[in-house]
């Protein structure tokens, strides 16, 4: 069984940085893409970034762009999540997900494994 362990989540003020991590285990880790997803309040999951099995290639949302990168290690079965420059819109639960059918894809639907979820809080 795939399960994957977010950490790295907590309090943080405007401007500061956080770094999330995701362990996966119970599957082959280079086959998936992997996915952040945030959701906040009274709000829908969105995904904030995404990178691709082999080559790195990745994907973020406009509203972390510049901000967010994301990477994986493949030795490690973890994938991570650099936040900077943070924002009190950036709070919410943070989940990392796994993709074994796609490319490189933001589609919440096609992401087969999900964390339990980090919470992140950026105070004003």
């Amino acid at each position: 069984q795939v399960q994957l362990v977010e950490s790295g989540g907590g309090l943080v003020q405007t401007g500061g940085s956080l770094r999330l991590s995701c362990a996966v285990s119970g599957g082959t880790f280079s086959n998936y893409v992997m996915g952040w997803f945030r959701q906040a309040p009274r709000k829908e999951r969105e995904c904030v970034a995404a990178i691709s099995r082999y080559d790195g290639r990745t994907y973020y949302a406009d509203s972390v762009k510049g901000r967010f990168t994301i990477s994986r290690d493949n030795a490690k079965n973890t994938v991570y999540l650099q936040l900077n420059s943070l924002r009190p819109e950036d709070t919410a639960v943070y989940y990392c997900a796994a993709d074994p059918h796609s490319y490189l894809t933001i589609t919440i639907e096609a992401y087969d494994y999900w964390g339990q979820g980090t919470q992140v809080t950026v105070s004003s």
